[in-house]
C-alpha cells in the first residue's frame, strides 16, 4: 500500500488528506474519529481526480470533522494506580490492587479487581489489566458477531472468514477483502450497542465495500437505529 500527504482549499478551509493507495476500483473518503482524513484510491487514480473529488465532499468532510470535534480532547492517558476508573463494556469501573502471590483481575462489585506481585508497579498494573481487556475483547467480540449475524436475512453469507483484534489508532474495525474482520481492542470498553453496530456496520461492507447509497441501504435494514448508537459510542469512547 503506497500512502502520501496532500491538501486541497475550500473557501477559508485548508484540507490535509492522506492518500493510500490499493488495487480496487474505486475511490473512498473517509474522516476516522480524530479528524483526519484518509483517501483510499485505486492505483491509476490521478491526483487532479482525488482532488476534485475531496473538494466535491468538503461539505460532507467539515461536517464529519464538527461532529468528532465535540468529543475532543480524548480522555487523558490512564495512570493505573488505585482508585482510577476504567471502561469496560460502557461502565466504570474503579481499579482495586492487593498484593498477592500470583496475578489476576476480575470484576468485582464495581471493581476491576488486580492482584499483583508487584501491586506498587502501576506499569506491572497495566501489563496485567491490558492482556485481560484483551483476552475479554476475544471472547465478547466473537459472542457479539454471532448475535449481530442474525440481523441478516442468511448470517451465513455475511460470516468473515476471520477475526482479529488489534490496536487500531484512527477506526474501531475494518473488513478486508478476503473478508477478513478486524475490530479495535478499545473496543471492549464500549456499551454492547457501540459494539453491535461497528460489527455490523464492517459485515455489511461484505457486500457493499463502499460507503456509499447501497451500503447505507444495507445497514438502514438491517439497523434502521446505527446512527444513534454510532454517536453514543463516539460520545462514551471520547
Amino acid at each position: 500500500m503506497i500512502s502520501s500527504s496532500h491538501s486541497v482549499s475550500f473557501g477559508s478551509h485548508l484540507i490535509e488528506f492522506c492518500i493510500r493507495r490499493r488495487d480496487r476500483k474505486t475511490l473512498e473518503i473517509a474522516v476516522e474519529p480524530d479528524g483526519s482524513i484518509v483517501v483510499t484510491a485505486p492505483l491509476d487514480a490521478s491526483i487532479e481526480a482525488i482532488e476534485s473529488r475531496v473538494k466535491k465532499r468538503a461539505g460532507w468532510i467539515l461536517r464529519q470533522q464538527r461532529y468528532f470535534g465535540q468529543y475532543l480532547p480524548r480522555t487523558p492517558e490512564k495512570r493505573y494506580v488505585a482508585g482510577e476508573t476504567h471502561l469496560y463494556l460502557g461502565r466504570q469501573y474503579r481499579l482495586k490492587i492487593s498484593a498477592d502471590l500470583k496475578n489476576s483481575v476480575k470484576l468485582a462489585r464495581g471493581f476491576i479487581s488486580v492482584t499483583s506481585i508487584r501491586p506498587s508497579n502501576p506499569e506491572a498494573t497495566r501489563e496485567l489489566v491490558e492482556k485481560w481487556l484483551l483476552e475479554r475483547a476475544h471472547y465478547k467480540f466473537r459472542e457479539r458477531l454471532d448475535v449481530c449475524l442474525l440481523r441478516f436475512s442468511e448470517p451465513e453469507v455475511f460470516r468473515p472468514t476471520g477475526l482479529i483484534v488489534r490496536q487500531l489508532e484512527m477506526r474501531w474495525g475494518s473488513m478486508s477483502p478476503a473478508k477478513r474482520l478486524m475490530l479495535n481492542k478499545r473496543l471492549i470498553q464500549a456499551p454492547v450497542e457501540g459494539i453491535d453496530y461497528v460489527i455490523t456496520h464492517e459485515l455489511c461492507h461484505i457486500a457493499e465495500p463502499n460507503h456509499g447509497p447501497s451500503f447505507y441501504s444495507l445497514l438502514d435494514r438491517v439497523m434502521p437505529c446505527w446512527s444513534k448508537r454510532k454517536e453514543r459510542l463516539e460520545e462514551v469512547m471520547a
